[in-house]
């Protein structure tokens, strides 16, 4: 049976898994279709939401962007883990006691403001929309490689999928399916990373081979692997692998993937899923649990990656001759169709020279040698983890997998962003701010119109991306701490926070943030162009638009603070209802006894 063949039989069966769940799981009721109907077990949830959190970020592009640029893109490992301790922590089990449906909800009654709900649904729009477009960018590169389809006909493909489990079954659907696609993800990233590192380490579990010796017969045979790799990387140019840039500017990009995971509006209405309050602490804890299995593999899995490369581009290292062309791995060829990897000739010398051109001493090393410049030419980072198994040379049901758990993690978060946006639509604008009296089939319907509609303009940006997915996600994160972030926060804890504050709030912080990327990242209005083409040397202090979330979170909690000191202080109701959202419940009758 040839790969292509193989490849739709297991990514077919896992489809058919999905359309079986929505229809078993079909949402009959508003309460099924945005909260399950509140009877999701922890352990169910923490797996569900393991899902919706591990998006084709993280399975597909975290990897490749550690593989190429280094330790210092660790930071994506201790933001997005660390946000989820902050969430446990200080928001879930406090958002699940409000007993609402939607962020947007909560802010909109906890603020007793119709426009400060309004305002929410605007952020978590646009944070949701941002952040869709790196899964279904993710979804396009699984698609046309192991497919053999065009990355467009993979997004209408997996659009097409997601509307039928997404649209039907709501949250209750999503949650049942988004279990089927952890198991499905987390075994299909694990196989392969155990077999890359028995071969190139001897040890069986990858975070530890990540720093063991190498095994007999591989390169450098006998070193660290880290070293091997070091030494590979600076004698053509690149920086090391272990060197860190600016910590300020890792503990400023850190800070923004943590506050920026605790306001995610799609993560969060997990946690209006489950029974009880104590449910919701449980239920991070679990995703904790499931997420750590991917995310303690992942630095192994770039780390041998890379390694694996550059022994391919030069298989008798610095010293040797690079490939020639013809000796080529055939993984090479099968994307280079995708458009995604591409190698050139330049100096007809029938080889293929990988190194870094501006790095210190290589003009002088091309000049002696006759390189005319490195010959990688196309090298997409959302490939590495997919191409994975096809360049450590793995059998052909591993890389069967390996689709499949591309397109699942993919269409996971993906479900769950359609999700926040058509509930935000339906239940937070028709029903609370247009159309108070609509009726329960009403919401319904308008519920799933609104999925559709987010489902076609996810597609159509999903065409075209303005990153790698993982760095177009980092930018929904900064959007998040600046807006929600600290309206929820205050919301939670400070009893004199009223409307005006919390609204101005929201505003300055979105609006800075906006500002800040629309000033330095032209692709919002190039559609087609890529981020990394856009950037500029003038970033205010030196900051990326990708770190900039921290500063529009500072300024909406100063500007929250500042006006609602200088107006009233909410109802005496509202005071109380944020008493009992943070007493736990009986704590009152044993204080006063």
């Amino acid at each position: 049976m040839d790969q292509t063949t193989l490849n739709i039989i297991v990514v077919g069966l896992s489809f058919a898994l999905y359309f079986g769940i929505a229809i078993w799981a079909r949402a009959g009721s508003t309460s099924e279709f945005y909260a399950a109907g509140r009877g999701v077990n922890p352990v169910v949830n923490g797996m569900a939401t393991a899902a919706d959190w591990m998006s084709a970020a993280s399975f597909i592009s975290m990897a490749g962007l550690i593989a190429f640029v280094g330790y210092q893109n660790s930071t994506f490992l201790m933001g997005w883990t660390g946000g989820y301790v902050l969430m446990a922590m200080l928001l879930a089990p406090y958002l699940r006691k409000f007993g609402k449906y939607t962020v947007p909800e909560f802010i909109g009654d906890r603020y007793y403001s119709n426009s400060a709900r309004v305002v929410a649904v605007i952020s978590l729009i646009i944070i949701s929309v941002t952040y869709v477009i790196g899964q279904m960018t993710g979804a396009g590169v699984a698609f046309s490689r192991f497919l053999e389809v065009s990355s467009t006909n993979g997004l209408l493909i997996a659009s097409a999928v997601v509307f039928v489990y997404a649209v039907l079954g709501g949250m209750k659907g999503i949650t049942y399916t988004q279990v089927a696609q952890y198991c499905v993800l987390i075994i299909a990233y694990t196989i392969p990373a155990v077999f890359i590192s028995l071969q190139l380490t001897g040890n069986p579990i990858p975070g530890l081979g990540l720093f063991s010796d190498m095994a007999a017969g591989a390169a450098g045979e006998g070193t660290p692997l880290l070293v091997t790799l070091d030494g590979l990387l600076t004698d053509l140019g690149f920086n090391a692998y272990t060197t860190g840039s600016s910590p300020f500017l890792m503990a400023l990009f850190t800070l923004s993937l943590m506050i920026g995971t605790a306001g995610l509006p799609h993560v969060i209405i997990r946690f209006f899923t489950v029974p009880k309050v104590a449910d919701a602490r449980w239920s991070a804890g679990w995703a904790l649990v499931f997420i750590a299995l991917l995310y303690l593999t992942a630095p192994a899995v770039g780390a041998m990656a890379r390694l694996n490369i550059m022994t391919t581009m030069w298989p008798n290292g610095v010293e040797g001759e690079a490939v020639a062309v013809e000796d080529l791995p055939d993984w090479f060829e099968t994307w280079s169709v995708t458009g995604l990897l591409g190698v050139e000739d330049k100096n007809g010398d029938g080889r293929i020279q990988y190194y870094n051109e501006s790095g210190a001493g290589m003009a002088e090393l091309a000049a002696e040698r006759g390189w005319a410049g490195n010959e990688l030419v196309t090298f997409n980072r959302d490939i590495l983890v997919l191409a994975n198994p096809e360049i450590a040379q793995l059998p052909g049901w591993v890389i069967a997998l390996i689709a499949a758990g591309g397109i699942a993690a993919a269409l996971s978060t993906a479900a769950g962003l359609l999700l926040a946006i058509s509930s935000a639509i339906s239940h937070d604008l028709i029903k609370s701010v247009i159309n108070p009296n609509i009726s329960e089939k009403g919401e319904l319907l308008a519920a799933r119109i609104s999925m559709a509609g987010a489902i076609a303009l996810a597609t159509y940006l999903g065409l075209n991306p303005p990153g790698f997915a993982a760095q177009t996600v980092a930018l929904a994160f900064g959007l998040a701490a600046a807006s929600l972030f600290p309206t929820l926060m205050m919301g939670i804890f400070s009893k004199r926070m009223n409307s005006a504050g919390a609204t101005a709030g929201m505003l300055a912080g979105l609006i800075l943030t906006c500002l800040y990327l629309f000033t330095y990242l032209g692709w919002f209005f190039i559609p087609g162009t890529n981020m990394l083409e856009n950037t500029a040397a003038n970033y205010l202090f030196g900051i990326p638009p990708t770190h900039f979330g921290p500063i529009g979170a500072l300024a909406n909690f100063a500007v929250a603070y500042l006006v609602s000191n200088a107006t009233a202080a909410p109802p005496q109701h509202i005071q109380d209802l944020v008493e009992s959202v943070r007493i736990p419940r009986g704590a009152g009758a044993a204080v006063n006894k």
